[in-house]
């Protein structure tokens, strides 16, 4: 049975903003938010490298210590909502959804003291 989650959600969210750009393609980039309705929440938004213009909104929950739920929420291409089924879009779908858990492991120092 894991513990009770415990976090700063500003502190949680800037560590995030620095490190998460350690983690994507040169020339993408990311901001991150706090969800304002959540306390264990994130909002992702990341801008892809390239003249496709695709960005990608993610909404990331701390389920413990642990493990982090990444779920996608929008897929944009300059501006417009695209179908998230396209296999183009699938696949960066995929890699940015690894890049975020990758980016939550390496901060656990902040969720798992």
């Amino acid at each position: 049975m894991s513990e009770e989650l415990q976090l700063d959600q500003n502190t949680l969210v800037n560590a995030w903003q620095q490190e998460l750009p350690v983690y994507l393609k040169p020339g993408d980039s990311a901001q991150v938010q706090a969800d304002l309705a959540d306390p264990k929440g994130l909002r992702v938004h990341i801008n892809a490298a390239g003249r496709q213009f695709y960005s990608f909104d993610f909404y990331c929950s701390y389920l413990d210590q642990r493990e982090l739920q990444v779920n996608l929420v929008d897929v944009e291409r300059d501006g417009v909502t695209v179908d998230e089924d396209h296999d183009v879009i699938q696949e960066m779908t995929a890699h940015y959804v690894r890049n975020i858990h990758e980016c939550g492991q390496a901060l656990q120092r902040y969720t798992n003291p």
